[in-house]
């Protein structure tokens, strides 16, 4: 099993693109892995031949460093795996090996502790010896499988006391075990809100100038291009940021040292919700970016979060996170949760038409509509104080309220 991404420890074995006595060459996808993070294609890098898969599809947390194939050099190798299995391969390494007294309490006790799905493990197999013939497995199961038909022939046939009603009443929930990418969501989340002292700072934004500058650009782009509400806010952010970079910072241990990284460069990351669970992909070097650099790259990146295709470099990583609920009309307001190393994420609502009361020459009521948003920053005080984090939302206030400066 291979460590697909650095804080990867374990994985589960999506479909084999490729069946034993298959060829590969380099790059060409040889299995799909679910890491911590993401389903990915885990591409063989050397030519060989798949002589013998070991782990098969469906397989759950299997260690890194496990050995999950067999690949040899030469075709004529293949035959010789037929009966080879993972512990001819030396065993799942993560398993402490049983004493023969007390091979099942030590089984037992290796099990890792519920997840609370209420799903009860289900029992290893065990392999053939190497080297045995698959022919005599059969003949090995044959006088078992006719002991269970004439246990089955033994049984009383069933009477007519039974009734519908005695049968047990289905039950009233379902239970899902939770994937790699959950556990490692509510693990990071847990982590964030238990050593992170968050705060919270809103602001109602206009946006009124925003949405016709934007309609502005997208009547002139001729179908080109098509940016979005969260296109301008992940600039404006950027813009912000460089202004207040205090707010564009992250808290770093390394041993005994700890010291606070203001980065130079905005790389904004963008919560996006996908099948699995929520990713971040990134941004990159936002205040360098025009619009259409960013709107083509939030499309490509956000189809591939929800796709699972993203490499661990293009979501592990960013300066700043972004989470816009906008698109749900019900979603005033919201706090988020910070993506640790960082230290502020910006949660943003949907866009609500208010009525505004204005001034008349004649000194009669009258109003005019105005667009806003709420925008909530979550801060870490440990990294950034609380008139900082107010400063950071004054700055991104003004850029949304006056919108040419993201293009200028």
């Amino acid at each position: 099993m291979p460590a697909l991404s650095p804080t990867m420890t374990a994985g589960n074995i999506g479909t084999w693109q490729k069946k034993p006595g298959d060829s590969l060459a380099p790059g060409e996808v040889l299995v799909e892995i679910e890491t911590d993070k993401a389903q990915m294609d885990f591409e063989f890098q050397e030519e060989g031949v798949l002589a013998k898969i070991l782990k098969e599809s469906g397989e759950k947390d299997v260690a890194v460093g496990n050995p999950i194939a067999v690949m040899v050099e030469d075709a004529g190798d293949v035959e010789a795996f037929a009966d080879f299995s993972v512990e001819d391969a030396g065993g799942d390494k993560s398993k402490p090996a049983e004493d023969k007294k007390g091979g099942q309490e030590a089984a037992e006790a290796s099990e890792p502790p519920s997840s609370g799905s209420g799903t009860a493990p289900e029992p290893k197999q065990e392999s053939a010896p190497a080297g045995q013939e698959s022919e005599s497995t059969g003949e090995r199961l044959q006088p078992s499988i006719e002991r269970w038909k004439g246990k089955q022939a033994a049984q009383p046939a069933p009477t007519s006391a039974a009734t519908p009603a005695a049968a047990a009443a289905p039950p009233s929930y379902e239970d899902t075990p939770a994937t790699s990418m959950r556990k490692t969501i509510a693990s990071r989340l847990t982590q964030s809100m238990n050593q992170n002292p968050h705060y919270f700072v809103a602001s109602t934004v206009s946006v009124t100038k925003l949405l016709k500058l934007r309609q502005a650009l997208n009547a002139s782009a001729d179908g080109n291009y098509k940016l979005s509400v969260n296109d301008f806010l992940i600039k404006a952010i950027a813009v912000a940021a460089r202004k207040v970079p205090a707010a564009n910072s992250s808290w770093r241990e390394d041993g005994k040292e700890v010291m606070i990284r203001q980065h130079h460069t905005v790389d904004v990351s963008v919560a996006v919700a996908t099948p699995v669970g929520l990713m971040t992909p990134i941004v990159k070097n936002v205040n360098a970016l025009g619009l259409e650099s960013i709107s083509s790259q939030i499309k490509d990146l956000g189809k591939r979060a929800r796709d699972g295709k993203l490499k661990p470099e293009e979501y592990q990583g960013g300066t700043i996170t972004i989470s816009n609920m906008g698109m749900n009309d019900a979603i005033d307001r919201f706090t988020a949760v910070i993506n640790p190393p960082q230290a502020t994420i910006v949660a943003v609502g949907a866009v609500k038409k208010v009525a505004i009361p204005k001034e008349t020459e004649d000194g009669s009521e009258a109003f005019e509509w105005d667009e806003q948003i709420v925008l909530t920053g979550s801060f870490d005080h440990k990294v950034v104080d609380g008139a900082v984090g107010g400063e950071f939302m004054r700055e991104l206030k003004r850029v949304i309220e006056n919108p040419l400066n993201m293009v200028l």
